[in-house]
């Protein structure tokens, strides 16, 4: 862990008043709010634990012994554990320079599609807010004609090495360099485009297929699409989680497409044939004579493609029969001659029945 000291940027006798001068200078500078980067977070959190230590009196005598309650703080040792991975080499200690070029962040963008494109899939242009690679510097984060310089401090190591005092005498420990903050070189002359990130905001159009019959929360990974990685870094992922727009005539249950279609009293008693404008094309829906309502047809495969597996859902049509409500008197008489039709008659008045019936499907039909 770094010199508390180092990462203020003072020395050791510095007063009371200039470490708070120092902290609310580094503060505002790297403050998330203002400098929205990583390594500037990092630095952060480094910087306000360094104020913390040194602006207390009694944490920073003990500091400057050495430790942090009895047993070594940031300048050396944190608790037995650090004096252990010293002496034997346990722990994960970075060695050498770190790179700059780290991996880009993955990203999320919901996208919404209509019913009709699921039905066998889709292509789609998608418009991405996302960090791409500096065109300017090609992500080595200098001007051009520049280039990185080694550090003077740690001369291209990454490591500060230092002697602290311990419980177990004097030991040798290293830090990352506050100066290069671990990278081993300085960048003089930053890239005035990208302001020494390797990187800038862009807006840019990517392809995606979207496969049939996918659902509302599905999610689709696009490898390599989403951000380009500080100082020209690999890209992370881009991940499309869907949401399937609501249709004014179908709705969806699984790989199946509902809907209703509504017909004449008399069409139902005496059957036809209706168009349904579905999402791929007309579809012609047999009614048959005596058709109840809430009747369900099934036309099989005018579904969804099933995203998994082979073929297509079917289409289920629920059936609702109109009862006219304003009828005249000549529609009523008839409806009344009908009704008593339908009561058992002998087969003299066969004929007449069927005079009525033909009435009634005449007189519907023109409703």
């Amino acid at each position: 862990m770094a010199d508390h000291y180092e990462v203020l940027g003072l020395d050791r006798q510095a007063s009371a008043d200039e470490i708070k001068k120092a902290y609310r200078r580094l503060a505002r500078e790297l403050h998330p709010d203002v400098n929205p980067s990583s390594d500037a977070a990092e630095r952060f959190k480094q910087v306000t634990h360094a104020y913390d230590v040194l602006s207390d009196p009694q944490q920073r005598q003990q500091y400057d012994l050495g430790g942090s309650g009895g047993f070594g703080g940031a300048s050396g040792f944190g608790g037995f554990g650090d004096i252990f991975e010293t002496f034997f080499g346990g722990g994960q200690q970075q060695r050498g320079p770190r790179s700059r070029r780290e991996r880009g962040q993955d990203a999320l963008l919901r996208v919404e599609v209509e019913l009709d494109e699921i039905i066998f899939g889709t292509n789609r242009q998608i418009e991405v807010d996302t960090a791409i690679l500096c065109s300017t510097c090609e992500g080595s984060c200098c001007s051009p004609g520049t280039s990185p310089q080694t550090c003077d401090i740690c001369r291209g190591s990454g490591q500060i090495q230092r002697t602290v005092r311990s419980l177990l005498g004097n030991v040798m420990t290293s830090s990352p360099c506050g100066t290069c903050r671990g990278y081993g070189t300085v960048i003089p002359s930053p890239c005035p485009t990208c302001a020494g990130q390797g990187r800038v905001r862009a807006r840019r159009a990517i392809p995606v297929d979207i496969p049939a019959g996918v659902d509302t929360g599905v999610r689709i990974q696009l490898p390599g699409q989403g951000e380009v990685g500080p100082a020209g870094g690999p890209n992370g992922d881009l991940y499309l989680e869907i949401k399937v727009a609501t249709h004014e005539t179908f709705s969806r249950s699984g790989d199946d497409l509902l809907a209703t279609v509504e017909v004449q009293m008399a069409d139902a008693i005496l059957g036809t044939t209706v168009t349904l404008p579905a999402l791929d094309g007309d579809v012609p829906v047999e009614i048959k004579p005596g058709t109840q309502s809430a009747e369900i047809i099934t036309i099989k495969e005018r579904g969804i493609t099933r995203l998994r597996g082979s073929g297509r859902g079917d289409l289920k049509i629920g059936v609702q029969v109109v009862t006219p409500v304003r009828l005249n008197n000549k529609e009523t008489e008839l409806i009344r001659q009908f009704a008593s039709s339908r009561r058992p008659v002998p087969p003299q008045f066969a004929t007449f029945q069927q005079g009525i019936f033909s009435k009634l499907r005449d007189r519907f039909l023109n409703l």
